[in-house]
């Protein structure tokens, strides 16, 4: 991913921030030239491996799991995206006198590393039930993996492809108008954080942390994204 210095993201905590709480990712594989790409949860351990490793399952009917020993044994990384708050921002929320053109914020990390199947079924009946406690936390009432009934919680495994993968590099980028006049940079996220829409806010919040940060520059435009 092209990271000018002003836009890395090199905070772990941040990092690990996106990871877990935009966690509906695209893995992207590409053996013998042709790409293949899928949409999956995931979950993040940071705490194995040197750079974490990432776990999620796929319908067996997918084909792209079956390329996974084949990419190692050549060298080939998956690369999972994860896509924090982005969107677009207008001349007109610099509230600047001077000449500006259209741009677009966001957040995103890149992870790379080596996809592995899960051939232990305890194993990937555990991803299943920790994937789902972390997306029923916040109900009154959480469903759980465990009060399956067995037959069907054995039938529906067979259906899917657990998988594993220890990263071997992360990439992140959080482009927040760190390349504009503070005070420009400012208003922009102003005009975020005041929006209805809740990724804009999201945005707008990225946008004033990087301020507090001194994360912008004094003099105009010096980068593109």
């Amino acid at each position: 991913m092209y990271i000018p210095q002003h836009f890395a993201l090199e905070d772990p905590a941040r990092i690990q921030d996106l990871i877990e709480n935009y966690d509906f990712a695209v893995m992207v594989t590409a053996l013998g030239g042709v790409p293949q790409a899928v949409h999956l949860p995931f979950l993040y351990d940071p705490a194995a491996g040197a750079k974490g490793t990432l776990y999620a399952h796929m319908a067996r009917a997918n084909p792209q799991w079956q390329d996974f020993a084949a990419l190692e044994a050549a060298g080939g990384e998956a690369l999972v995206i994860f896509q924090g708050p982005h969107a677009y921002v207008s001349p007109s929320d610099y509230n600047s006198d001077k000449p500006n053109v259209p741009t677009w914020n966001y957040l995103a990390v890149h992870a790379y590393g080596y996809p592995r199947v899960m051939t232990e079924d305890a194993a990937a009946r555990d991803l299943l039930a920790r994937l789902s406690a972390k997306h029923e936390a916040s109900r009154l009432e959480p469903w759980r993996f465990a009060d399956l009934p067995e037959r069907f919680s054995d039938a529906m495994m067979k259906g899917i492809v657990a998988f594993e993968i220890p990263l071997t590099r992360l990439e992140a980028k959080a482009k927040l108008s760190q390349n504009k006049p503070r005070q420009h940079a400012s208003s922009a996220a102003t005009a975020m954080a005041s929006a209805s829409d809740p990724q804009l806010r999201a945005l707008g919040e990225e946008m004033a942390r990087a301020l507090q940060e001194g994360c912008s520059l004094a003099g105009e435009e010096t980068a593109k994204s």
